[in-house]
């Protein structure tokens, strides 16, 4: 990344490549640190720009006797449903940084700093938004069991066995568990010392329960402890624009800026099963 030592070199093409420089990384860091990014539903079709993108959720297909079509002289119409995600959130970071605020970091020290802080905001905030929207229309499941583990496997069933004119069952690498972390701490517990010595402790998902991914989020709704969902079944696109900044007149302060719009909807709410307190 290049390197500035002047607040005002921000306004010139070496600071307008730093400024992208660093919005790529922030971006990239935002991508890997969501775990809803892992699980969201990214097959969406329009222009972000015009403020909505649409995602199709395809009817099973059902087989027939061989030569059915040729009787008919036609296949199947092929059935589907449109759901339109409106990307109606706007959000913004704008920070006033005066010539003094880079004694101690330098310019481009300061902002490299504050990128990290604006990355974790980023996150705070997607995160909180797709897990609200997935809790909200998410089914109550009541479990039968009282140890985790036990709960655990009787919501990963009941999500596996769901069927209706869109789904025929999901298969288990197609669920993702969110759990609250005391909830987490416990099934993770339950297998690295007790019943399965072979889970790598230096991950933080582990994807070997029963052959589901699970994953624990202090960003999940109060109340919840456990959520879980098929892949793609909630959508979450957003638009995010390149750091920009500017000179604050009569002052030697210049704002920095990075806007981002974003919305959430779920795609499949009936694959999307939940446990409260």
């Amino acid at each position: 990344m290049a390197k500035i030592n002047a607040l005002s070199i921000l306004l010139e093409d070496d600071g307008k490549d730093f400024l992208n420089e660093l919005y790529a990384e922030v971006i990239d860091s935002v991508q890997k640190s969501c775990v809803s990014d892992m699980i969201k539903n990214k097959d969406l079709s329009g222009d972000p720009k015009t403020g909505a993108v649409e995602a199709k959720k395809f009817a099973n297909a059902v087989s027939a006797e061989y030569g059915s079509a040729r009787s008919s002289g036609k296949g199947d119409s092929l059935k589907a449903k449109s759901v339109t995600v409106s990307i109606d959130c706007d959000r913004e970071i704008v920070e006033e940084i005066e010539e003094k605020d880079i004694l101690l970091y330098g310019v481009d020290g300061l902002l490299e700093n504050r990128a990290k802080n604006h990355r974790r905001s980023m996150v705070r905030e997607l995160e909180r938004a797709f897990f609200a929207k997935a809790a909200e229309e998410a089914a109550e499941f009541t479990p039968d069991g009282e140890e985790d583990a036990e709960i655990l496997e009787e919501l990963i069933q009941e999500l596996e066995t769901t069927r209706n004119d869109y789904v025929d069952g999901v298969d288990r690498d197609m669920i993702s568990v969110i759990a609250a972390p005391a909830v987490y701490g416990k099934i993770r517990s339950w297998l690295d010392t007790i019943h399965n010595a072979s889970v790598d402790s230096s991950k933080a998902e582990f994807s070997v329960f029963h052959g589901v991914k699970v994953f624990p989020s202090v960003y999940l709704p109060a109340g919840v402890k456990m959520l879980a969902m098929m892949d793609g079944a909630v959508a979450q696109p957003v638009l995010p624009r390149p750091y920009a900044a500017e000179k604050i007149p009569l002052s030697e302060a210049y704002a920095v800026s990075l806007f981002y719009y974003y919305g959430v909807e779920a795609v499949m709410p009936e694959v999307i099963f939940k446990i409260s307190e």
